[in-house]
């Protein structure tokens, strides 16, 4: 899609662009293709790091990115930070999927950006030590794996998980039934979170209509809606997430700019390049 956006310039009839994960917006964003949109209600509705500072993006959904576990073999104050994962407790027993995942991008842009390069690369290479296998597979293929005793811990979207749980596929709901799951980080910097979000694209012919659009989005109505149909939570924290997301509770969010996903995207790649992630 961004690739169309480069080639059609000018010509495009597309006036909105939306995506799941802040690095793939920011990278609309970096090719000049957003137009900046600044309005009152979506400076209300939208926190102020869930969006582009310079009003490039908006999320209007969020997700979460959680640590499964085994439970017959992990507790949970095991995994209670991504930390955890380098540890020597874990040594051969982690599956992750690959480094070229934008979700696994973003995860350690962000530390990146709260860390610092080498505290991600020591984080990397210490996680990247434990694997039980190379990666390979979706978020819900690490899952199955930490289902069937192939590892005991692993890292995914919270919504997989909770897609999982509710699957009409009984082999679904077995394999949650042997896992668990935390939001890490509690005591520390907070769950790691990114979002689904759009801007308006630099030659939108319908402006205005796309930055109605954006603001219906995150209009209650929309928010009511939208976040169960894609299992992710509202952008709004006064607005209720579906009752099983709301079951999990509350839980500290990892505050940083979100272009910071962006910005550090290739860094991540490195590094994760340099560690022998795959």
């Amino acid at each position: 899609m961004l690739e169309r956006l480069r080639v059609e310039g000018d010509q495009t009839e597309a006036d909105l662009f939306i995506s799941a994960d802040a690095g793939n917006l920011w990278r609309v964003k970096d090719a000049g293709l957003f137009q900046n949109v600044t309005t009152p209600a979506l400076e209300q509705n939208v926190p102020a790091h869930l969006r582009d500072p310079d009003g490039a993006f908006w999320g209007f959904t969020k997700r979460a990115r959680i640590i499964v576990y085994r439970k017959d073999a992990v507790r949970p104050e095991e995994v209670s930070s991504m930390d955890s994962l380098g540890t020597p407790r874990f040594r051969g027993q982690i599956v992750m999927r690959s480094s070229s995942n934008t979700y696994q991008l973003s995860t350690l842009a962000a530390r990146i950006e709260r860390e610092g390069a080498e505290n991600a690369r020591a984080w990397a290479a210490a996680v990247r030590a434990n694997f039980a296998r190379d990666p390979q597979g979706s978020d819900s293929d690490q899952i199955k794996a930490v289902a069937a005793g192939e590892a005991q811990a692993s890292v995914c979207n919270h919504y997989y998980y909770f897609r999982m749980m509710r699957s009409e596929d009984a082999a679904d709901r077995e394999v949650i039934e042997k896992v668990g799951f935390v939001f890490p980080d509690q005591a520390g910097a907070g769950t790691h979170v990114n979002i689904s979000g759009g801007g308006v694209t630099a030659h939108a012919k319908r402006r205005q209509r796309a930055v109605q659009f954006l603001e219906y989005l995150v209009s209650d109505d929309a928010q009511t809606m939208l976040a169960p149909l894609n299992t992710e939570f509202p952008i709004r924290p006064e607005i209720a997430p579906a009752p099983d997301l709301a079951a999990a509770g509350p839980f500290k969010e990892e505050n940083i700019p979100l272009d910071a996903l962006g910005r550090h995207q290739a860094e991540a790649a490195r590094i994760f390049e340099e560690v022998g992630w795959s």
